[in-house]
């Protein structure tokens, strides 16, 4: 398996589970409440993308992504107080875990035999259900509704990392690239306020 592979696996496991910790902090939890929103974030859209797959789930055949979890949930739970402003942390914590599950969910996809759509899918599912769920749950202002580009950037990037591979890439080049498209996209989202078009309500035509 190749080992940027394995870093933005891990990676985006660890960040993800890092933003919902310090969600959990914000609602003052306590550590088991910690332990169990840190794994929800980050491993809850893989979890979706291996179902809806047919696959064993990763994290039950591969227990260290738990375990990743739940050591990131003790870690921000004895530092979090250190931290000023959290919301900002959560932002930037969510765009990298966005950024490296759009590659690996769609890697997955690829690697499971699904087609080159599926994974795109499969990319951009694997990348926003974790973060989705958390602010569900905390009943929390869910990012995915927020107008600046979010759900979008998880496509574009597993879009870009499928094409490349698609021409015969090496995964290594892929990957990257797949993640830098994504998180510039996320980053002029926070920063800049970046967005889509938005659709415009318009009046409906009258029939007699």
């Amino acid at each position: 398996m190749p080992s940027v592979f394995d870093f933005l696996d891990v990676l985006g496991v660890a960040v993800f589970a890092v933003s919902g910790a310090l969600v959990a902090s914000r609602k003052e939890m306590d550590l088991v409440s910690f332990g169990l929103l840190a794994s929800l974030t980050g491993i809850g859209g893989g979890t979706l993308r291996d179902l809806l797959l047919d696959r064993p789930v990763f994290w039950i055949e591969q227990p260290y992504y738990l375990v990743t979890c739940l050591i990131v949930a003790i870690l921000v739970y004895f530092s979090a107080h250190v931290i000023q402003r959290r919301f900002i942390f959560v932002l930037w914590a969510d765009a990298i875990g966005v950024s490296a599950f759009s590659v690996m969910g769609a890697e997955v996809a690829l690697r499971s035999g699904a087609n080159e759509l599926v994974a795109i899918v499969m990319g951009m599912m694997t990348a926003t259900f974790g973060g989705l769920a958390r602010d569900v749950v905390c009943a929390e202002p869910v990012l995915i509704m927020r107008k600046e580009l979010y759900a979008s950037c998880a496509m574009a990037g597993a879009t870009v990392f499928v094409g490349l591979e698609v021409l015969g890439s090496s995964f290594s080049v892929s990957a990257l690239a797949g993640f830098a498209v994504a998180f510039v996209l996320r980053a002029g989202g926070i920063h800049w306020g970046w967005t889509l078009p938005p659709y415009k309500a318009r009046p409906g035509r009258d029939y007699e």
